[in-house]
């Protein structure tokens, strides 16, 4: 008989520290164009708030987006409304009460502070520098700017941050999948409620992943630390006294 041990095969969760240093420049790059298409569409814009190159395309979207507002698509679309609302901001309050139960400090911060700079900063900014006139006749309640959408950055941005946070590696790609088939949800919502042209949603979706995917790139070193100094701490304490 083998004198060797075999060691215990490593879990999903064990792996997402290691897998996410290795995807560090993918995760930079992605973030770098993402945040400069929001970039290139909010001066194009602002170059011509009016009349933009792709305001043809806008509108015959919009048109698109005409007809009876009722039955199953006005339930999802009134749902995902109040989600990016303010009264939405129940979930991400809830993941971090989680992680603060959880004494996940880094993570807590980290969610708290990329959520306030995505929301705030980043929206509200291209939202004041852009000031793009709204479709006529939205059917919800708007603020000043068209441009860009907070309810498409904010669905971006949570998406990326759940699935840093709280998501293993190795599931990642299906919650992608899933995560890209909520934000286009949310921007088809926004139009369809003639809240937004959707230009503005795709200028959201990318500010909101982009910003996320950067923070998660500047800060993946430290939550990589927190994950191994957790995993450390559970495998004390299951091993025998």
């Amino acid at each position: 008989m083998s004198r060797h041990t075999l060691a215990p095969a490593a879990s999903p969760a064990t792996l997402t520290g290691a897998a996410d240093r290795r995807r560090r420049p993918g995760i930079l790059l992605l973030a770098v164009l993402l945040l400069g298409t929001a970039a290139a569409l909010a001066l194009t814009v602002r170059a011509d708030i009016v009349n933009p190159p792709f305001q043809g395309a806008d509108e015959r979207w919009l048109d698109w987006m005409g007809g009876p507002h009722e039955g199953f698509p006005a339930a999802v679309a009134a749902v995902l409304n109040w989600f990016g609302g303010p009264l939405g901001i129940v979930v991400p309050l809830a993941l971090l009460v989680f992680l603060l139960v959880r004494r996940r400090w880094v993570s807590a911060g980290f969610l708290l502070g990329v959520y306030l700079a995505g929301s705030m900063a980043v929206v509200q900014g291209l939202k004041h520098l852009v000031d793009r006139p709204r479709p006529a006749n939205p059917m919800v309640r708007v603020d000043h700017g068209s441009f860009p959408s907070g309810h498409a950055a904010g669905a971006a941005l949570l998406v990326v941050l759940v699935g840093v946070l709280l998501v293993p590696a190795a599931r990642r790609r299906a919650w992608w999948t899933g995560g890209a088939v909520f934000t286009l949800a949310m921007m088809w919502s926004r139009t369809w409620l003639h809240a937004h042209w959707l230009s503005d949603t795709l200028a959201g979706a990318a500010a909101g992943a982009g910003t996320a995917l950067l923070a998660w790139w500047a800060f993946s070193p430290a939550l990589a630390r927190e994950h191994d100094r957790n995993r450390n701490r559970s495998s004390s304490r299951s091993r025998p006294a």
